[in-house]
């Protein structure tokens, strides 16, 4: 009988018990990955005097993610691109070689504000386009979007 009553008392105080997060119905925030290149997707914010606009970017963190950047890619949505950032900054130079679309290439200062932009590069051109000062990061975005959203050398970008 005490057997019993001591049983009870314990089912009757597990149910009681708080219950971790992760059993009450909340997930771990888990980043995404893109279906074509598997890198991980991040939301990337540019701010200008018009307003701010959001993409979701992929993060090419790699030498090889870097070279392999968005050659090849036949399709990029408005409100999609990609960031490489750059450890230690440096003033990196870039061209279209095996790119199909035209981009607007977005040099990021230190600051996290825009240098300069290469505006619609032409694709598979082996031109070299580049920074003007030193930068921590490259964004890419499809071509004419910057001009389109008012995206200018000053403003500011967050990811």
């Amino acid at each position: 009988m005490k057997r019993m009553i001591a049983a009870a008392a314990v089912t009757a105080l597990a149910a009681c018990s708080p219950q971790p997060a992760a059993q009450a119905g909340s997930a771990p925030t888990v980043a995404s990955a893109h279906p074509v290149s598997g890198l991980p997707v991040v939301p990337l914010t540019v701010i200008t005097p018009q307003g701010s606009h959001t993409f979701q970017v992929e993060v090419a963190r790699s030498a090889e993610e870097q070279a392999q950047g968005l050659m090849f890619r036949t399709k990029l949505g408005p409100d999609e691109g990609m960031i490489f950032p750059r450890q230690p900054n440096d003033v990196p130079s870039f061209w279209m070689k095996n790119t199909p679309l035209p981009l607007d290439i977005i040099f990021i200062g230190p600051d996290r504000r825009v240098l300069n932009i290469a505006a619609r590069t032409t694709p598979y051109s082996l031109a070299s386009v580049g920074a003007v000062g030193l930068s921590s990061a490259v964004l890419e975005i499809p071509g004419g979007r910057a001009a389109e959203l008012g995206i200018g050398p000053g403003a500011r970008v967050s990811w």
